[in-house]
This record gives C-alpha cells, sequence and structure tokens, in this order.
C-alpha cells in the first residue's frame, strides 16, 4: 500500500508539473492533478470506490470560501465604485504634507481590501492604482513603488478577520477559527512600519498640488457619513458574531457582506443606473474568478489526495521530519508552495505540519497563523506569481521582474523571520491568541 501510495505521489507530481508548464495555471493544474491520481487509483487499490464521488464532493469542499470571496470582493468594489475612497485620499492629501503620515493612511488603504476578501489580488485591483499615485508623488521609484504595493497587498491577504490560509487549514485539521486576530496583526504592523521606512527613506515628495492633479476628482455630495457607514455595518456585523453569538441569527460572512453592499448602494450619492450596477457585478465576477477557481480546485485536489492516500503519505512524512530541518527549510519551502499551488499550500503543506506540531505539544493557534504568515511571500514567486504579475501591471512597473524580486526581499525576509520565530516557540505566543 505504501508503495502504490507513493507511486500515486509521483504521478500527482508528474502531472501537476507537465500541466503547469502546458497550461500555466494552478487551478488547471491541480483539478487535472486531482483527477488524474483519483482515475488511477481506482484500478489500483482494491475496495476505492468510484471516483466521481471524491471528485464531486471536492468541489464542494471549499463552495463557501468562493462565496465569500465573490460577495466580499463585490462589497469592496460597489464601495470604491461610489467614490468614497476617491474622497478620502483626496481629503488626506489636501491635509497631511507630511511623506511619512501620507504613506501610511496609503498602506491602511491597501490593507483594507484584502482584509476583508482574503485576497491581495483584491488590493491590488480596487487600491493598487490609487496607492501607486500617491507613493510616486511621495518621491518613490518606480520599483519601490511596486514593491511597496505588493509587500502590503499580500499582508492584506494574511490580516484578519478573513485569512484564507488559516481558514483552510483549521477546516482541514477540525480547528475553530478563532483566537487569530492579534497573532496576524502584530507581525503585520511590524512588517508595516519597517516597510514603510525602508522604502520612504531619503525619498522626497513632490508638492501636494502635483499630487491632487494625478488624483480622481472628488464625488460630489459624498460625506463623512456615506463613508464610514458602509465600513461600520460590516465591523459592527463581524464583531456582534464574535461577542454576542446567542443574541443574533446566524448571519455568515458572505450574507454580512451582501448587508453591507446594500447600505453601500444606499449611501452612494451617484445616481448609478440599475445597468450599470449589473456591469459591476459582471466586472467582479470576471475579477474573483480565478480566486474562487483557486479554492474550489484545491478542495477537488485534496478529496482525491484523502480517498487515495497520498494526503495521508505526505502528513506521516512531515510528522516524522526533524523538527531543525522543519525550521531549516521552511521559509523557502512555504512559498515555493504558494507559488506553484496557491492555496493549496496551506492544505499539502500547512495541515500535516499542524498535526507534526500538535504531536510535540505546541500551541496549534500558533503554529496555523505563523505558516499563515509565511505563505503569501510565495505570490511573487513562478509559476503563478499572481499578485505580484498584478502589481507590475497596476503600478506601471517596466523593470526587471527580478529587480523587482530583490526590493521585496528584506521586508519579506522579516515577516518569514518573525513567523518563524513564532514557529519555533508557539507556547510563547500564546497569550496573544
Amino acid at each position: 500500500m505504501y508503495l502504490t501510495t507513493t507511486i500515486l505521489l509521483i504521478i500527482m507530481i508528474a502531472v501537476f508539473v507537465f500541466s503547469s508548464i502546458k497550461f500555466k495555471s494552478p487551478e488547471i493544474s491541480m483539478a487535472f492533478a486531482g483527477v488524474v491520481i483519483a482515475v488511477i487509483a481506482w484500478g489500483l487499490i482494491e475496495g476505492l470506490n468510484n471516483p466521481v464521488r471524491y471528485l464531486v464532493e471536492g468541489l464542494f469542499t471549499n463552495l463557501d470560501l468562493a462565496i465569500l470571496f465573490m460577495t466580499a470582493s463585490l462589497f469592496i468594489n460597489v464601495y470604491a465604485n461610489s467614490g468614497s475612497l476617491d474622497t478620502v485620499t483626496r481629503k488626506l492629501v489636501s491635509t497631511f504634507s507630511n511623506k511619512w503620515i501620507l504613506m501610511f493612511f496609503m498602506a491602511v488603504f491597501m490593507i483594507i481590501p484584502g482584509a476583508l476578501t482574503g485576497a491581495g489580488s483584491v488590493s491590488v485591483f480596487v487600491m493598487g492604482g490609487l496607492v501607486a499615485t500617491v507613493i510616486t508623488f511621495m518621491g518613490l521609484s518606480d520599483k519601490k513603488t511596486a514593491a511597496f504595493v505588493f509587500v502590503f497587498a499580500i499582508m492584506s491577504a494574511a490580516a484578519p478577520p478573513i485569512n484564507l490560509w488559516t481558514m483552510l487549514m483549521t477546516a482541514s485539521a477540525n480547528m475553530p477559527y478563532v483566537g487569530f486576530g492579534k497573532l496576524l496583526s502584530i507581525p503585520i504592523i511590524i512588517t508595516g512600519v519597517f516597510t514603510i521606512i525602508y522604502l520612504g527613506w531619503g525619498a522626497k515628495p513632490q508638492s501636494t498640488e502635483k499630487i491632487l492633479e494625478k488624483l480622481p476628482q472628488a464625488t460630489e455630495g459624498m460625506n463623512l457619513v456615506r463613508i464610514l457607514l458602509p465600513l461600520i455595518t460590516i465591523a459592527s456585523l463581524i464583531l456582534l458574531s464574535l461577542y454576542l453569538p446567542w443574541n443574533i441569527p446566524v448571519l455568515g460572512l458572505p450574507l454580512m457582506f451582501i448587508i453591507s453592499t446594500i447600505v453601500a448602494i444606499l449611501c452612494n450619492p451617484k445616481k448609478t443606473t440599475f445597468k450599470e450596477y449589473r456591469a459591476l457585478v459582471d466586472s467582479t465576477m470576471e475579477q474573483v474568478f480565478p480566486l474562487a477557481a483557486t479554492v474550489i480546485s484545491v478542495g477537488l485536489l485534496q478529496s482525491a489526495m484523502t480517498a487515495t492516500g497520498v494526503k495521508g503519505l505526505i502528513g506521516v512524512t512531515f510528522v516524522t521530519l526533524p523538527l531543525v530541518l522543519i525550521y531549516g527549510f521552511i521559509l523557502i519551502i512555504g512559498p515555493i508552495t504558494q507559488g506553484s499551488l496557491s492555496y493549496g499550500s496551506a492544505i499539502i503543506i500547512g495541515t500535516p505540519l499542524i498535526f507534526m506540531f500538535n504531536t510535540h505539544g505546541f500551541d496549534t493557534t500558533v503554529v496555523c497563523a505563523a505558516l499563515s504568515l509565511i505563505f503569501p511571500i510565495g505570490d511573487c514567486l513562478p509559476p503563478s506569481r499572481i499578485v505580484g504579475r498584478l502589481t507590475c501591471e497596476a503600478t506601471g512597473y517596466k523593470g526587471s521582474y527580478m529587480s523587482f524580486l530583490k526590493q521585496l526581499f528584506l521586508p519579506c525576509l522579516l515577516l518569514g523571520g518573525i513567523a518563524l520565530v513564532m514557529l519555533v516557540n508557539p507556547n510563547s505566543f500564546a497569550f496573544l491568541k
């Protein structure tokens, strides 16, 4: 049985690599690899039922996450379409002339969309171009501007309340998705402050008038109430569900985002027609489709690996590895796996590591948080390099991709280093839960 499972693992890797080269899509590659090993195992493993059952189950495993992607992205796009973010940005630029204050606010703007949707690519789609405009006029080079957008985009995906790597790992390991707020926020704050100082040091900002000339005009009729009410709505619903779970109906995050989207529509001072909103919904679905396809293909591959024993083989292999090897290679293996498998890294690498650390008596919540800080770093690595590619497009960066990666190295190393410290002694950070 061990030999059969090992053969299936080798076949799965070979099919994935071939598909990645042929189709250049991690989503198609994961789905194709899952289908192939399920069909082959049907003939090799005695007693294995029809593989169609496992594949269909896998398609629905992460469907709730795909729906969450869609509703959260729709909320962010409707909110941005109302002109709220443009208005706030112009107000901040005209009010504050200090470079550090403006860079701080731009960092917060990059964090919010990804934190609410769980996807750094959404932050790049929604805020990347606007933030890049402001940051460029702060005196940063094109390379540093692209690095600024990328670093805060990946940290927005790792930030609470929605961290998809953590959600996938906790679901797979039968853990509750609670206690991650401070564990994720503090490393992100430390890395964010360092990134602002590191990239902004020595930059000489241009005049406020030049910045305002390049920014979109403020939306007429937009006021503080219209800007804050949609954000207060989603924040209030999330907090109520966390602290008063027995006093309100179970809404779920997708419905919370739908309610907040309705509030954002009601707060929109623009005369937006139904046809325009329908076009916005269409563009949002097109924008979020690759992300939804990723989590669904991850579920399909996970189900196929579980049914054929491949997932168990990987888990046993990790459990038997010496801790020193895991600590020595996780900052390399984690990002590389993310670059190849996208969110599938959380299932294939993350979940076995959680079980392994649990056997050593380590706090698995801290371990899960640390891993979810390491995986996003790989979003700039091939073959997928999803966020890295989008960042270069949104900021108009025309330099070599290798020079872009070199500019990211120190901030990403700091984020990974903090996560590694959390992994080495997770029980010392348990008080942050």
